[in-house]
């Protein structure tokens, strides 16, 4: 029998390959539920490599779904849903503000008592133009990994001197004010100094999903969002 010595050893070398093994990869998914296409734009922070094109189309009411995945190593970068485009990079909304902002980072060790940190947020900082979600699936993973975003249409109660009007006389995107996005959207942040009043500590979470108008502050049906139509339309 071993020890408390040869024990505390041998718990020191299993933590520490623990803590050097390569993390496995978190794959992102994006799914469209809108009534209109959206093409999503993924860019990575300064410094961080590319992890997929940016001229994806991705159908309505459900069938455009994408899946890619995730650098093993840490990565950082915000996505944001263009609409209205002909093609990109000319679109309506998206290619600047307003616009929600999907903000990413995975395999993160900063601040956290593990490695393998996945963080997630909605900012509706710079204006709101699609209602988007990112919900976690913790596939070998753990800790509290809550739904995040806005699942409401901010463009249709937004106030008129915030609205951007688009082709045909529609809301296409709003401007503010932040009292309305958190008032609607709590789970959203709206100000730089904003954050979402609910606990985030994910850890090695095997997704990340982002859904655009997801109809509630739920996951989508699985059923449905497992078998769409469609996986990826083209231009």
């Amino acid at each position: 029998m071993a020890g408390m010595g040869e024990r505390l050893v041998i718990g020191a070398l299993l933590a520490a390959a623990f803590l050097a093994a390569p993390a496995a990869g978190t794959t992102l998914t994006l799914h469209n539920l809108c009534p209109y296409p959206v093409w999503p734009l993924v860019t990575p922070n300064t410094g961080f490599p590319s992890i997929c094109g940016n001229d994806i189309r991705l159908e309505g009411n459900g069938h455009g779904l994408v899946s890619f995945p995730s650098p093993a190593t840490f990565w950082s970068g915000q996505l944001v849903a263009r609409t209205g485009c002909a093609p990109p990079p000319r679109c309506e909304t998206g290619s600047k503000r307003p616009a929600g902002v999907v903000q990413l980072t995975v395999h993160s060790a900063e601040g956290a008592p593990r490695p393998d940190l996945a963080v997630y947020s909605v900012s509706l900082v710079g204006g709101f133009n699609v209602p988007v979600v990112v919900s976690p699936q913790v596939i070998g993973g753990d800790g509290p990994c809550p739904a995040l975003g806005c699942a409401a249409d901010l463009n249709a109660g937004c106030p008129p001197a915030q609205r951007v009007v688009g082709a045909g006389g529609r809301v296409v995107a709003c401007n503010g004010p932040p009292g309305y996005f958190k008032q609607r959207c709590p789970l959203t942040r709206t100000t730089p100094v904003d954050r979402e009043p609910v606990e985030q500590h994910c850890y090695a979470p095997g997704e990340l999903k982002v859904v655009f108008c997801q109809p509630a502050m739920v996951d989508v049906d699985a059923d449905a969002a497992a078998h769409p139509d469609v996986v990826v339309a083209e231009n």
